[in-house]
């Protein structure tokens, strides 16, 4: 049989028991978190922009990221401007089996399309297709930092964007 000892309180055995089952239920959610939990929420910063003319400017972002399904899904919104260039990128994207697919638009020029990928640890890569775009974006997100890259083809109106955001 089982005999508390007389030191022990039940009100300091209930804190710790309780503690024991928070920290196991943050270990079972860490596991079971999906990649764009880490991106949840607003972020804003700024980078640069290279356009199909060669012309290079700073560019000024803000992006929100609204995660859910255990961070299996989410909707993006990126917004950029630079003096004489405009972009605004809303993507849906879903994590299964090590893939990501989904939709992406691109609201200023009514451009629109389809995206794949993986992902590898921190950094999130796809190729992004449509009728008249075509590009490869990367993600990078550590802690309260992010960088984003994106790459397109030679003669594109945008050749490249390398832009880093801070949590807002």
């Amino acid at each position: 049989m089982f005999r508390m000892p007389m030191n022990v309180r039940f009100p300091t055995l209930r804190v710790a028991v309780f503690a024991a089952v928070m920290a196991l239920a943050g270990a079972a959610q860490a596991q079971n978190s999906g990649p764009f939990d880490r991106l949840a929420g607003k972020w804003s910063g700024a980078g640069n922009l290279s356009i199909g003319n060669g012309s290079k400017e700073r560019i000024r972002c803000r992006a929100n990221y609204d995660v859910r399904g255990a961070g299996t899904f989410v909707r993006i919104e990126l917004r950029c401007a630079s003096d004489s260039y405009k972009f605004e990128l809303q993507s849906d994207a879903t994590y299964q089996n090590g893939r990501v697919t989904g939709n992406w638009n691109e609201r200023t020029r009514g451009a629109a399309g389809r995206l794949a990928g993986g992902v590898k640890g921190e950094r999130i890569d796809v190729q992004v297709d449509g009728q008249s775009f075509s590009a490869v974006l990367t993600l990078t997100t550590r802690g309260e930092k992010q960088s984003i890259s994106i790459t397109a083809p030679l003669g594109s109106e945008m050749a490249e964007a390398s832009i880093t955001l801070n949590r807002s």
